[in-house]
Formats: structure tokens, sequence, C-alpha cells
């Protein structure tokens, strides 16, 4: 196992981490609760005993059993090898009493009497400027902080550079982010400024989605067929996976593991994680497999939030990007699971009244009005 800088913190975090939110379930759903104990336990002790130092996982993971099961795993001496990671549902806070009563929740499932790196989770601009705000989070953080409930502070987030610039810019409490982040996320959501910027501030950068929720590990064959004619082989997973521990802004990977087989690759991937290891063929590869799947794309929508805001509160952008994503990679499922989530009802696509206000603004000139219907008819 390969370690690295947390960001100005005294600590040298495994250079991949452990993600609870696909552990193995028994009856296929992805975010069951009925997670397979034994194996999941297994797997996790496996890759704690291969040098991973950090576990992340979330009050909803696998609707509210990650933690559980995290604590089970982390018995027998194992909770002594790690720094523990979770995150607080700011969405489910409807009074400042919710935090306490959320933490000590937490504390109790993970059996033990403090999180090593707690995060807001899942911020974006409504939750950032109106929740957090409105319930006293943070001064509820402090409060954790100084009681030693909690020994640092940090957020994940899925919404725009922006927005992620203005929360790291926003509070000094911030220790550590964590960023969806991949060769194909480099100008999506934080994307590679929003790394950047963090790391320039001394945070450490915890990357979620390496993988894209596993896509990128099973490409088409057309992006097999690029890899096969490398020098270098590498499984696709591993191109995915070195790509980012090549940049010394990324501080610790987080692969959602959900069978024993893919413990055993990553620790070995991790075994050769470096900085700067990257050749120009290497970056040459990954930017022609880049441009592949933006060939794929059916929305020539670039993100650039000319057409917002959308006077009926449609995220546009957004909207497009994952009714895109289910082409590029052929997953309608996930595409369906990132509307619901990351979009309130609102913002979706069925939202859009064909006003054409956006028309005009639009500098790819893409009929919006138009596409909104074959969004919602496809992902609602």
């Amino acid at each position: 196992m390969q370690y690295r800088n947390f960001g100005r913190l005294d600590f040298q975090v495994s250079a991949l981490g452990f993600g609870c939110m696909r552990l193995p379930v028994s009856d296929g759903e992805r975010l069951s609760p009925n997670i397979v104990e034994d194996e999941a336990i297994g797997m996790i002790r496996r890759a704690i005993d291969g040098g991973v130092n950090y576990c992340d996982t979330a009050y909803p993971y696998h609707s509210g059993a990650s933690e559980t099961l995290l604590g089970k795993a982390l018995r027998d001496g194992y909770r002594e090898r790690v720094k523990l990671a979770t995150k607080l549902p700011v969405w489910q806070v409807e009074k400042p009493e919710d935090f306490d009563r959320i933490l000590n929740d937490q504390l109790r499932k993970l059996q033990t009497d403090h999180i090593d790196f707690y995060l807001l989770h899942s911020l974006n601009q409504h939750r950032w400027r109106n929740l957090v705000p409105k319930y006293n989070m943070l001064e509820k953080a402090k409060a954790a902080l100084a009681d030693g409930r909690i020994r640092h502070l940090g957020f994940s987030m899925h919404d725009t550079h922006e927005i992620f610039a203005e929360i790291v810019n926003g509070c000094d409490l911030w220790d550590f982010c964590q960023i969806q982040y991949n060769y194909m996320d480099i100008e999506n959501q934080a994307g590679t400024r929003g790394l950047k910027l963090a790391a320039s501030k001394g945070l450490a950068v915890v990357v979620m989605e390496p993988l894209l929720g596993g896509r990128l590990a099973d490409p088409p064959q057309p992006v097999l067929g690029m890899m096969a004619a490398q020098k270098v082989q590498r499984s696709a997973a591993d191109w995915a996976l070195q790509w980012l521990w090549d940049q010394p802004e990324v501080s610790v990977v987080l692969s959602g593991m959900s069978a024993l087989p893919q413990v055993e690759e990553n620790l070995v991937s991790a075994s050769h994680a470096a900085t700067g290891s990257f050749t120009a063929a290497d970056h040459e590869l990954i930017a022609k497999v880049r441009e592949y799947y933006r060939t794929r794309t059916v929305v020539p929508c670039t993100k650039c939030g000319y057409c917002m805001p959308c006077p009926n509160g449609v995220k546009i952008p957004d909207n497009f990007d994952y009714f895109n994503y289910a082409h590029l990679f052929d997953d309608v499922k996930g595409a369906r699971f990132k509307y619901s989530v990351f979009l309130s009802a609102d913002e979706r696509s069925g939202s859009c009244i064909e006003c054409g206000e956006c028309l005009e603004k639009c500098p790819q000139s893409i009929a919006i009005s138009d596409w909104m219907p074959k969004v919602t008819a496809l992902l609602a």
C-alpha cells in the first residue's frame, strides 16, 4: 500500500479508501439494507489487513444499514487501525437538535466514541445557503469538534464548480472535502479546478466515483481496443485509478467495493499508486478515451449555464447531463438514480413549461424545450 498526505493534517492516508455504499447484498438491489454480513465484514477486514486505513460510510447508505455493518467490521481491534468517516444527511435536519440526535445515533451504530472525519453530506446551493444556516449546522459542528465527538469537519457535494468554490471559501472549519472526480468529470461538478482550489487551501481531497459507478471499469470494445494497444498494459479500472493517483492533489480514492475480487484487484492497483507517473502516451490515451465517450453524447450541452436560471426552476444542464449519461454508458438505471437523487422535483425536466426563454440564450442553439420531454420520458 502506498500512502499520501491528507491535506495539511498530520496523517498519511492510504491511496485506496474503502467506500461502504456498494456492499454485497442478498437481493441485488443497489441500496438494499440486506447486506451479506459475513462477506462484507471479510472484505473490509481484508482491505485493512492490506493497508487501507480510511473507511467511508454515511447515514443513508444501504437504507441505514451501512454504518451498523461497518461498526461490526471494526470490532476486534480494527477500529484502532483506521480513520473513520461518515456523513450528516443535511436534508434530514429539520431543527437544530437533529444534528446531535443523528450524530449520537451514528456513534452508537458505529460502536465508537468519535468520528475522525465528519462530513456535511451532498451539499448543493440550496442546502448550503438555506438549510445549513437555518439549522445552525456549522455551530453544532463546532460544538461537536470541541467535545471530541468529531475530530475533523468536511463536506461532500454535487453541484457546480462555482458552488463548490463558494462552500470551500465560506467556512474556516473545513479540513477536507469529498468530490466526484474521474477522467470523465474533469469539467463536471467541482472538476479539476475544484480539486486544485481545495488543495491550494490545504484541504485534503477525498475522491468518490473514481470509476463512475463502475462504468469506467467496463468500457465498450473500442475503448478496450485503445487500451490494449498501449505499451503499458492495465485493466480499464486500473487506468482510471492510476490517472487519479497521478495527481498530487488527490489524497485518497474511495472505491465502493462489492466483492472480494474487487478488493484484491484494487489493493494491487494501490500498491503502484504514484504521483507524476503518467507518461505523455498515458495522458494521450485518456484524452482519446474521453473524446470517444464525448462523441456518443446525444445532447451537445457543454454545461456553460447560459440558459440559467430557468424561470420555472429547472436545472437544465444537470437534466441533460443525466440524459447523456444514460446513452454514454448504456446505463438508464444509473441515470434514473442520479436524476431522482440529485435533483428535486422542481429541478427535473418535468417542470419545464416550454416557455422558450432559454432558447435564445443557448450558445449551442439546443432546442431545449423540445429535449426536456424526452428527458422526462427516459428518466422520470
